[in-house]
Parts: C-alpha cells; sequence; structure tokens
C-alpha cells in the first residue's frame, strides 16, 4: 500500500473509474474509507486493490 494513502489523500479506484476521484477518509491496517464523487463512501481492502492516487488540482474547489 502506498505511503500517500493518508486522510485527505487523492484517489482513483483502477478498476472503476466512473466512480471518479476519491478522497481517503480513513486507514486502519489495510481498510482504506474512501468518499469517491460518483459513489459515496466505500471501504476498500488496499491488500487487494491499488488505489491510484491523484494529483489535487488546485483550482478545484470540489475538495
Amino acid at each position: 500500500m502506498p505511503e500517500t494513502l493518508v486522510p485527505g489523500a487523492l484517489v482513483r479506484h483502477p478498476e472503476v473509474p466512473e466512480w471518479g476521484t476519491g478522497q481517503v477518509q480513513t486507514v486502519v491496517g489495510t481498510k482504506i474509507t474512501v468518499s469517491f464523487e460518483h459513489r459515496g463512501k466505500v471501504v476498500i481492502d488496499g491488500a487487494v486493490v491499488t488505489l491510484i492516487p491523484v494529483e489535487a488540482d488546485p483550482d478545484d474547489d470540489a475538495w
């Protein structure tokens, strides 16, 4: 699991791009709670899914 996955980090799910960008809420062990733009809150097992870090856009007020 990448070290950048801390609360507040922006990510995308590699297998479900239609969920949009997500913001990491919590990381407990391998369980990562992410709030996605078009899906809502999802708990992901970081041992199974490697989330893709996204650079924050300073001009985007969504986050």
